[in-house]
């Protein structure tokens, strides 16, 4: 007896796996534990089952259509992929492939099992990124729907037309990782659902500071060390381009950070260094750097956290004052820190990609796999990278809203005010640290409408003050 198939190579089944891991971790405890930090108290839990739920949800869609849709044999054109399911023992253990990407890079050496599972992982988190436009008014029916729905209309037909091997690939657009696929998707569509939703109740946008710092710096920690396995990962083999994608991951995200605090030592209005803006630039920097990460190198690493850290920046502060950002409340500002990031990303690689960094090494005769990007000769990737950010805006916005134009024939969009002014109490009926009445076997829960309490009866909610408003 043996224990591999002729195909597979342990070492990269390992780490395709392990990556896969390290990005599922990014969503599972990382983004909940995060965003549970950085949104008021009362929402920490409707924050969590969201984060947890939209997980479930998209694993159920990816096996049963959505990983064919994305990956699989074209159906609609060069912009879609034939729905089908893998849970046969046949799609699980036999050899990985994507059918317009055979001969165009080298045979994966895992079963098709790692490969469903790293794709969804990436599928998976898409969703729970632009959760935080919308929190704190969304209502949970309506986001028990809408993940299936937008995983299948929007994100699979992204990942078709750029990574499937689709229209945008067979045009030579780069996304290593998810810039656009992901970042520019979730920025996009969590501002247009902001938009169609509504804001949230003027007093949680006057006082939305955050509720514990000390999370969101685990959940930030997390989301820094699993995007060593988000890029590493997209190599698709443990090979010198995985390596350098992980290093110029940390490179970018280190400048990016960096940038982001001197830039509101010295030109912000209070001149203060923040713990909250140097996670917003840590960020930028993480979704910057994955379209290009392993196709640029540390100099370009670098100059891409800088980069997008003082655009994000000044669209953070600057931008947001102006129509029609000044009239959406995305919540979390994921607008800025994936939506912007990502696309300054996407677009810089189509400057930065260096050819010298090689993705696939030739045999014999055959060339090397690599790409080039205007400052090394090819300045037409940079307006093939600006079509493929215009085809991700315009379809996942108009995908977002019709989804939702749609549910809301049906249902209401937005929980009722009494809903949001009691938070997690009169929506789960649970809070994040319960108050001695929740303790109370048999006791019944206050709603506290209208009065601003979620803690319990009798017990006042905390005083919060006023802050700028936090970003993931």
């Amino acid at each position: 007896m043996i224990p591999y198939p002729s195909y597979l190579h342990a070492g990269d089944n390992a780490w395709q796996l392990t990556a896969a891991t390290l990005v599922g971790l990014m969503s599972l405890p990382g983004l909940a534990v995060l965003y549970a930090g950085l949104v008021q108290r009362k929402w920490a839990v409707n924050t969590m089952i969201m984060a947890f739920s939209g997980f479930c949800l998209v694993l159920i869609v990816w096996v049963l259509w959505g990983f064919r849709m994305g990956f699989g044999q074209p159906w609609i054109g060069s912009f879609l992929g034939k729905p089908g399911t893998v849970l046969g023992a046949g799609a699980e253990l036999g050899r990985a492939g994507v059918p317009l990407l055979h001969g165009l890079m080298p045979g994966f050496r895992f079963p098709q099992a790692t490969l469903v599972y790293f794709q969804f992982v990436f599928a998976a988190i898409t969703p729970l990124l632009f959760l935080g436009s919308v929190i704190g008014r969304i209502s949970f029916k309506v986001w028990l729907l809408f993940v299936p729905l937008w995983a299948t209309f929007a994100y699979a037909v992204n990942a078709f037309m750029l990574w499937g091997g689709g229209f945008w690939a067979q045009h030579g657009a780069l996304d290593f990782s998810g810039g656009y696929v992901i970042h520019l998707a979730a920025g996009v569509s969590g501002f247009v659902a902001a938009a169609v939703i509504g804001p949230r109740l003027k007093r949680d946008r006057d006082h939305g500071v955050p509720n514990n710092l000390i999370f969101v710096s685990v959940g930030a920690g997390i989301l820094w060390l699993g995007w060593n396995g988000f890029n590493g990962g997209d190599p698709y083999f443990a090979g010198a381009d995985a390596a350098a994608a992980v290093l110029n991951t940390n490179l970018a995200t280190a400048a990016a950070m960096l940038t982001w605090i001197v830039m509101d030592m010295l030109v912000s209005r209070e001149r203060k260094p923040t713990f909250l803006g140097g996670i917003n630039g840590m960020i930028v920097g993480l979704v910057a750097i994955t379209p290009a990460a392993g196709y640029v190198d540390g100099v370009g690493a670098l100059l891409i956290g800088l980069i997008g850290s003082v655009v994000v920046w000044l669209a953070w502060n600057y931008l947001s004052k102006v129509w029609p950002f000044n009239r959406v409340d995305d919540a979390l500002g994921v607008v800025y820190t994936h939506g912007i990031a990502g696309l300054v990303g996407g677009l810089l690689v189509g400057v930065f990609a260096n050819p010298s960094m090689i993705v696939y090494l030739g045999i014999g005769k055959g060339p090397n796999v690599t790409t080039a990007g205007a400052l090394y000769g090819n300045p037409k990737q940079l307006l093939i990278q600006a079509g493929a950010a215009l085809t991700v805006i315009v379809w996942d916005g108009l995908v977002t809203f019709a989804i939702l134009k749609f549910l809301g024939l049906f249902m209401k969009l937005r929980m009722s005010d009494e809903e949001l002014e009691a938070g997690d109490v009169a929506v789960h009926n649970e809070e994040v640290y319960p108050s001695e009445a929740l303790t109370r076997v048999g006791t019944a829960i206050p709603a506290a409408v209208g009065s601003g309490k979620s803690y319990g009866e009798g017990t006042p909610a905390p005083r919060e003050v006023s802050s700028d408003r936090p970003g993931t």
